[in-house]
């Protein structure tokens, strides 16, 4: 009786409790094949794929910080005293000769961040049988990933989920019909562990042994982690086989998995001497009772993906399975309903790897690898890539998930005043391109990758948007006008002046672009001045101006910066109408490049808008003149695009190329392809679509300022809106009906709709209701 009164129980408090419930899923009618097609779960440390096969399951399960490698000083100790001999020879136009001598002395000792890694795999051995009725489900407002198919007769119900509040990875498992349920456990990893059972856990130990530490020797600079899954049984007899934890004659089995490693987030560094087996067992000495942790994930979680909902009259697909959805997309059919379960499915990713528990940023693969080695090594890239994941977490209401990348960036501050003073001689702290949990800030990689010390400004920018989003001045002056400030410390003594009489960054790059030399013919990328940098200062100093003047503080710097200002060269039109690309209008190597970081001024930047008309229709041939050569090939590249044409008021296009992000750079189970799998694209899809319906970047808030035809009906619910707003609205035949502004912070607000303004001043709380009438 307690059996079936507990599953009822548990039946009704997993059962669907929203009205989107039923659309916001992700479901297959067969288990995935690979990798890329299983589901992710997460909490913002712990993350794992479940694959669904409903008689030899996997669910490959991460852990944020179990990361190869180890800290270092990577700073190459001839920089500085060569840094003004390769400057002098940009402003010559050697190009090549500084290419050699910053090749020699500038990049990092030694040059490569290590791998991100996969942590375990659970295996799930149900018994052997017939299969029917098979269903897998992820169901982005729940958090759930769900499995049920009949076994020989009998329905078996799986569910997967990563709890917040325990912090743990739950699966459990139920039989429709009780007594009959059957099943083996096992943790495994191919390399650095070995697997044991005591009683009803199983435990995993190792150490990584990575080829970056073999120079220490037997015992050397490892990181060490342990995993266990902990498997209690309702009903039947649970026995242990070698390595192998079996289940016989139950109704249930729950099992809680842990994971953890000897990684110290406040210090980008590993302690070996923590016990890190006990650390993760001491998860399984506190009552577990399933039925709150379950109830308090759902509450947790669903609270935060219901702050924001969005939909449109369309076609309703929901009863289609999700890669049949996505193979008829392929194929031209127009699902406005799959744009919005990719809407959503951004912001579930988001919070499924950046939150607390967590305490390191969303890398390249959010939190999910399954690699030893993994492409770039899902590292944290910072030349647009981790900027990209945290385009959404604001403007899409889930402000919690900026909390890891602030705290990442707080701590790597150090390693960059390190940076700023032995590469450049400078004040003030700054990072390249890449990095690692162990917070390397060095130039990595290669000249033509990694010439890149403005990474820190542009990453300080978010903490500024950040603060325009909350309005938290507590936050602005105690963590990111500091962060702020140091940056532009950086910049104004690593400035030199040119031969005009600029100020100018050297060395410089327009990230991993290249152009012709006039004089040699040959391919570069090191230059001077690359407009992305200068579009970078400008947006930082005005940043920091304006911080100075709400915290009243810091005036003369203020005046300094504004000085500076006036010095920088400006952003120039090249020879077919675009914006120019670097100081000098080179001849382009790739015309479709991936990278489009002149248009940086655009979007994510503020400075071309249609007050800079010039320059608004020169970054519209800007992006023609790419997508005409090919441009937009790797998924974020084109998700990018749909923020630009956005901020370009060109909501058609914009429409086209979420069509195009889905036709041509996604996966079966939704995830970006760059290819291969890159998170960044989700994330900057989902922020492209909050920027069709909502702007706030000017000093207005811009309501449906990039709204497609085919949109023509419609309601966002929730989004953000810089200055302290929360926005609902409705629109019906393509027109604004109604907008409500909720006043979270107590500041003015200056509406903007197709050319009619209107100015409130609200208390924190207060609601406005802006309405359109008998508008045609």
């Amino acid at each position: 009786m307690k059996t079936l009164y507990f599953l009822f129980f548990f039946a009704l408090c997993i059962r669907d409790t929203t009205g989107q419930t039923n659309e916001m899923k992700l479901w297959y009618k067969k288990p995935a094949a690979n990798w890329h097609e299983a589901l992710p779960v997460g909490n913002g440390r712990i993350g794992a794929m479940v694959f669904g096969n409903p008689q030899h399951d996997t669910i490959q399960i991460n852990e944020e910080s179990l990361w190869a490698g180890r800290p270092y000083n990577d700073n190459n100790p001839s920089s500085l005293s060569s840094l003004a001999r390769i400057q002098e020879l940009l402003l010559e136009n050697k190009n090549e000769e500084a290419y050699q001598l910053a090749t020699k002395n500038m990049v990092a000792v030694p040059k490569t961040v290590r791998s991100y890694q996969t942590f375990m795999d659970l295996t799930i051995d149900y018994a052997d049988g017939t299969v029917k009725d098979y269903r897998r489900e992820l169901n982005l407002i729940t958090g759930i990933a769900k499995t049920t198919f009949t076994l020989n007769g009998v329905k078996i119900t799986q569910r997967v989920f990563a709890s917040i509040s325990a912090d743990l990875l739950v699966i459990v498992i139920q039989s429709q019909t009780p007594g009959t349920l059957e099943c083996s456990f096992q943790l495994s990893r191919t390399q650095d562990a070995t697997v044991s059972v005591k009683n009803n856990v199983i435990l995993l130990n190792g150490q990584i042994n990575d080829r970056e530490n073999d120079r220490q020797g037997p015992g050397g600079m490892n990181m060490k982690f342990a995993g266990a899954a902990t498997v209690k049984n309702v009903g039947g007899k649970l026995s242990a086989i070698g390595n192998t934890i079996h289940v016989a004659g139950a109704s249930e089995v729950i099992l809680y998995i842990n994971a953890r490693t000897t990684y110290d987030p406040d210090k980008l560094n590993f302690n070996n001497s923590r016990d890190v087996q006990k650390i993760c067992l001491q998860a399984f000495q506190k009552p577990l009772a399933i039925n709150d942790i379950l109830k308090n994930h759902q509450t947790v979680h669903s609270s935060k993906m219901q702050r924001v909902s969005f939909h449109v009259d369309a076609i309703d697909y929901s009863n289609v399975p999700t890669d049949e959805r996505l193979a008829a997309v392929k194929k031209g059919t127009i699902d406005q309903g799959l744009i919005e379960l990719y809407f959503q499915y951004g912001r579930y990713l988001l919070l499924g790897s950046s939150q607390k528990p967590g305490e390191l940023p969303a890398n390249l693969q959010g939190i999910w690898c399954k690699d030893f080695d993994a492409p770039w090594q899902s590292d944290l890239h910072t030349n647009i890539n981790l900027q990209m994941n945290y385009w959404l977490a604001d403007v899409t209401a889930i402000p919690e998930t900026m909390q890891p990348l602030i705290h990442f960036m707080e701590r790597i501050r150090k390693n960059g005043e390190v940076t700023a003073s032995s590469m450049y001689g400078a004040k003030g702290w700054t990072m390249h391109h890449t990095t690692s949990a162990f917070g390397q800030t060095a130039l990595h990689d290669a000249i033509e990758y990694g010439t890149y010390p403005l990474a820190g400004a542009w990453m300080c920018l978010h903490l500024w948007e950040h603060y325009q989003f909350t309005q938290n001045k507590k936050f602005l002056s105690e963590t990111a006008y500091p962060l702020m400030k140091g940056s532009a410390d950086f910049i104004s003594d690593f400035l030199i002046t040119d031969k005009s009489g600029f100020l100018v960054t050297a060395p410089s790059y327009s990230p991993e672009n290249s152009f012709i030399h006039p004089k040699t013919g040959k391919s570069t990328q090191i230059t001077y001045a690359s407009t992305m940098d200068i579009q970078i200062i400008t947006e930082l100093f005005k940043a920091v101006i304006a911080a100075s003047k709400v915290l009243d503080t810091d005036k003369h710097m203020a005046d300094r910066l504004q000085e500076t200002l006036a010095k920088l060269p400006p952003v120039r039109i090249n020879n077919y109408g675009g914006i120019q690309e670097w100081i000098e209008d080179y001849q382009e190597a790739e015309p479709g490049h991936r990278h489009i970081s002149h248009l940086f001024g655009l979007h994510p930047g503020t400075q071309i808008n249609e007050q800079t008309p010039a320059l608004f229709e020169a970054a519209k041939k800007t992006l023609a003149h790419r997508l005409a050569n090919g441009g937009g090939h790797t998924g974020w590249s084109r998700a990018w695009i749909i923020n630009f044409y956005a901020r370009l008021k060109e909501g058609d296009k914009a429409l086209e190329h979420i069509h195009a992000l889905l036709a041509k750079s996604t996966l079966k189970n939704l995830f970006d392809d760059h290819p291969p799998f890159q998170i960044d694209g989700n994330f900057g899809g989902t922020a492209g679509i909050a920027e069709m319906l909502l702007q706030s970047h000017l000093k207005f808030v811009e309501l449906l300022p990039a709204l497609p035809a085919a949109w023509k009906n419609g309601e966002v619910k929730g989004l953000r809106a810089r200055g302290g707003f929360s926005v609902d609205m409705k629109w019906r035949e393509g027109h604004l009906e109604s907008a409500t502004f909720t006043s979270l912070a107590g500041k003015p607000l200056e509406i903007f709709y197709k050319g009619r303004t209107e100015k409130v001043q609200l208390k924190t709380g207060e609601k406005f209701l802006f309405q359109i009438k008998n508008e045609k």
